[in-house]
């Protein structure tokens, strides 16, 4: 039997609008997700990531394109006939039913006894830290707890797929650190394979075993956490990914015995090409021009061949980020002691080729990271 549970394949969505132009939402979409496997759809507004999840749950219509869970194609059937799971952003809990009632709807056609449904009730409950409104209606209750009792009631039902939008965007950070634990101990216990809708990072990071990056309703890349940061598969993840994001700066490129970024108006990066495999320079080729990344992180302070002036200088309680100047616009560093400078002062720095992403000047593709070929 496959490891695949859901495939996507090709898959559009265009919204037509009456007297307006249409809206193509998402665009020769393809995926494959493991079972078990728990994957983030990450982006910003009106990237396309809802409009995906509410394609695979059945309540908007794909355009082009299949869908398949669990072997069977499923893009042509109703949402209840799919046997996914879904939590909503806006809630969606029946106000005539009570909070318990609600979340035991899911479980109405499962034929479990009245003693496992309410153990159950009780399982989930007690995760999401409800159980004391369980006797309450919708409409007595705060957004937070709306919100969880909707995560309560797609997660105690036995689906194929478990999707998840924005599924603790309304809560206070400290109970949402807490729920983000307990949700992806379950998720892992019982081998729930789902996908999640998210703009927080942070969400994705701590949830996801892959994350899925959308913009304009394009599959950026769909890798692990690892690969986005050190392996970004063009400028658009390398400056979505990260916190703070890469910088980056347009450069022109010199190939000879030493390999030389100049960037526009400000440092010149020379690098001998022993300290380069020739999987780098191969991918660099004849390129006169390019786009060069660096993270934060990798901003070496205080030493170096390079001079900039300080724009600010903020310690977060573990971290320092600086902001220095550089080619006209701002070098983002982190470092993870004190820096002693004041903003208007000059600091030097360097940049180790090890740390250098190379992206095309034109398409944004990736060309090198590191000192290994994209």
């Amino acid at each position: 039997m496959s490891d695949i549970a859901l495939t996507i394949d090709g898959v559009d969505k265009i919204y037509q609008r009456r007297g307006k132009p249409p809206v193509h939402a998402v665009k020769a979409l393809d995926m494959a997700v493991g079972k078990g496997e728990i994957v983030a759809l990450l982006g910003s507004s009106g990237c396309g990531k809802t409009s995906t999840l509410r394609m695979i749950a059945g309540f908007e219509a794909v355009t082009h394109g299949s869908i398949s869970l669990a072997g069977r194609r499923i893009e042509h059937l109703p949402p209840a006939g799919r046997n996914v799971a879904m939590a909503f952003e806006g809630y969606s809990l029946y106000p005539p039913l009570t909070v318990r009632d609600n979340i035991a709807f899911a479980l109405k056609s499962s034929r479990m006894s009245a003693e496992d449904i309410a153990r159950s009730i009780g399982e989930v409950a007690a995760l999401v830290e409800i159980e004391k409104i369980l006797d309450r209606y919708p409409s007595s209750i705060s957004g937070g707890q709306q919100q969880r009792a909707s995560l309560a009631r797609a997660l105690v039902r036995r689906a194929d797929l478990y999707l998840l939008d924005e599924p603790m965007g309304q809560l206070e950070p400290q109970l949402r650190a807490v729920l983000r634990g307990r949700l992806k101990n379950l998720l892992v216990e019982r081998g729930m394979t789902s996908i999640f809708v998210t703009h927080d990072q942070t969400e994705a990071n701590a949830l996801a075993d892959r994350i899925a990056v959308m913009e304009g309703g394009v599959l950026q890349q769909f890798a692990s956490q690892k690969a986005l940061k050190e392996r970004p598969a063009n400028l658009f993840v390398a400056t979505f990914i990260g916190e703070p994001p890469m910088n980056v700066f347009d450069a022109r490129i010199e190939n000879g015995d030493r390999l030389r970024f100049a960037v526009a108006g400000g440092p010149t990066l020379d690098f001998a090409a022993a300290d380069l495999p020739q999987a780098v320079r191969a991918a660099i080729g004849q390129r006169s021009e390019a786009v060069i990344g660096v993270r934060p992180h990798a901003v070496r302070l205080g030493a170096g061949p390079h001079e900039a002036r300080i724009v600010s200088n903020q310690w977060l309680g573990d971290q320092s980020h600086l902001a220095l100047e550089v080619a006209g616009k701002l070098l983002v560093a982190v470092s993870h002691a004190a820096v002693a400078a004041r903003p208007g002062e000059t600091l030097r720095y360097a940049l180790n080729a090890a740390d250098l992403h190379v992206f095309d000047a034109g398409s944004g593709a990736a060309v090198s990271h590191g000192t290994e070929a994209a």
